[in-house]
């Protein structure tokens, strides 16, 4: 029988560990100053992914660091300007979103949560189709057949299953394990740490593990779920949880764009040659507010996120950059111009998106014509039709 008296003597309780610590399993290659690691134990098995990328991969990634930044900060002050309902921020995640989004293959098919705005850039998702979702213009955005990329789903861990059982009909379509590089696929499941406490999350993950499905989750553990720090939601953090369901889980440090491209790409490589699912944690923060109805002073320390301001994926990534060569004062200025350009496109775009009309919202739930939505549809416009007569009285 356990010794109770020793656990609770030899467990440090979580609201006490430093949670900016990944620990040493987290696969990591450059520190906050973007300084390139040695080998470890942890980074070994992907380090020759990293060796081969080109200055050129570098500088790429370092330009969608930039611009997907520049995207999520327009979409936050047009939220605040009154010409979007809703946006929640990826501010601290650009490394997890761009390292993860990059690594996918065209034929690969990702099902996100409702803030993976950087994956959408990688997978040629336009910004005005996401500024159309949350300003209410479009049904959902996009149509998630022609670039592989599900629309976003709100409700927490629902996407989940929807991805599991898309790997599943990936196996038996038979295009997983073939050794065909550009037939075999693989899914990718985006979700935070919130998500992992969900019904839907864990059993997902009991069907992608007996199914061996060509299955990617990706965790995107930003600390908090909304108010909810990490210690209030689990004892065993997400990716020692994956041996549990008869998989492998892997820590990687969430804001090194090379580590999560490396990872992720090992991972989606098992996953299409028929070696099964994979949990990855992208150990991360959000600097922002979970979405802008929240307030975040509300239940953290402003000492926290600057802690967490110093492990900037950015930052990193442009010290690596400059200390190997690889872009000068120029390059990084050219960047600078060409977010300065969305940020015109996008908010342009935005303030001059025409006004639905006010069926279409019935228009494009079915294929065919559905009974019951046209009659739903006849009510709602005699309905509105009825202000217009009262107003003309």
């Amino acid at each position: 029988m356990p010794d109770v008296a020793v656990h609770h003597e030899t467990v440090v309780p979580q609201a006490q560990q430093d949670i900016t610590d990944g620990g040493p399993d987290m696969v990591q290659f450059v520190d906050g100053e973007g300084t390139r690691l040695e080998r470890t134990p942890a980074n070994t098995p992907y380090a020759d992914i990293v060796e081969a990328l080109t200055p050129e991969d570098g500088r790429s990634m370092y330009r969608d660091l930039v611009l997907v930044r520049r995207l999520d900060a327009e979409g936050h002050a047009l939220q605040r300007q009154g010409e979007l309902g809703l946006w929640p921020s990826l501010l601290g995640q650009e490394a997890a979103q761009v390292g993860a989004g990059r690594a996918m293959r065209s034929q690969d098919f990702a099902f996100p949560g409702y803030r993976e705005h950087g994956v959408a850039w990688c997978r040629g998702i336009e910004p005005e189709q996401l500024l159309a979702l949350f300003r209410g213009v479009d049904n959902g955005g996009w149509s998630p057949s022609e670039l592989n990329y599900h629309l976003y789903t709100i409700v927490i861990g629902n996407q989940m299953l929807h991805a599991t059982g898309y790997a599943m009909g990936m196996q038996r379509d038979g295009v997983v394990g073939t050794g065909d590089e550009e037939r075999d696929a693989a899914v990718m499941a985006f979700t935070g740490d919130g998500g992992t406490a969900q019904g839907d999350f864990n059993e997902s993950l009991v069907f992608a593990g007996v199914a061996n499905a060509p299955l990617v989750i990706f965790v995107q553990n930003n600390q908090w779920a909304i108010s909810e720090p990490n210690y209030k939601q689990f004892r065993v953090p997400p990716y020692q949880r994956a041996q549990g369901f008869g998989f492998p889980g892997i820590r990687v440090d969430g804001n090194d764009v090379l580590a999560v491209y490396a990872v992720t790409k090992a991972a989606l490589d098992n996953a299409r040659s028929g070696q099964g699912p994979t949990l990855i944690e992208a150990f991360t923060y959000r600097l922002g507010a979970h979405t802008t109805s929240d307030d975040p002073t509300k239940y953290r320390s402003a000492a926290e996120v600057d802690i967490w301001r110093e492990k900037d994926p950015i930052k990193r990534m442009r010290g690596f950059l400059s200390q190997k060569g690889y872009a000068d004062d120029a390059f990084y200025a050219s960047v600078d111009r060409e977010a300065d350009e969305l940020a015109v496109r996008v908010r342009t775009a935005c303030q001059n998106m025409p006004e639905p009309s006010q069926e279409r919202m019935f228009d494009e739930i079915y294929v065919d014509p559905h009974p019951v939505v046209e009659r739903e549809k006849a009510q709602f416009l005699e309905y509105q039709a009825g202000f217009e007569t009262e107003g003309a009285r």
